[in-house]
């Protein structure tokens, strides 16, 4: 039951940062009208493959330690979004 309720949340904490990251480079190509949009437009694509990628890896039951692996999803997932973050502050 606890497991589920952690593979939701980390569902919804992905869902959470990757909309927020594709919102930012959306903002960032409105506040900058005469700005080049690729990219914006590359760290909104890879924000959707990390997206995609970390949904696989959460849903994927075929892991020795089913706990330890969602912990290590999670750290990627923020490793990944700060990533993204600093790709985007510094267009």
């Amino acid at each position: 039951l606890n497991l589920m309720a952690s593979i939701r949340n980390l569902k919804k904490d992905l869902n959470y940062v990757t909309a927020g990251i594709i919102e930012a480079a959306y903002i960032q190509q409105i506040l900058n009208p005469n700005a080049s949009t690729e990219q914006t437009e590359a760290i909104v694509d890879e924000a959707i493959a990390i997206h995609g990628d970390f949904i696989r890896e959460i849903n994927n039951k075929n892991v020795e330690n089913r706990s330890a692996h969602l912990k290590e999803v999670n750290q990627s997932i923020e490793k990944q979004a700060q990533d993204l973050v600093a790709k985007l502050n510094a267009l």
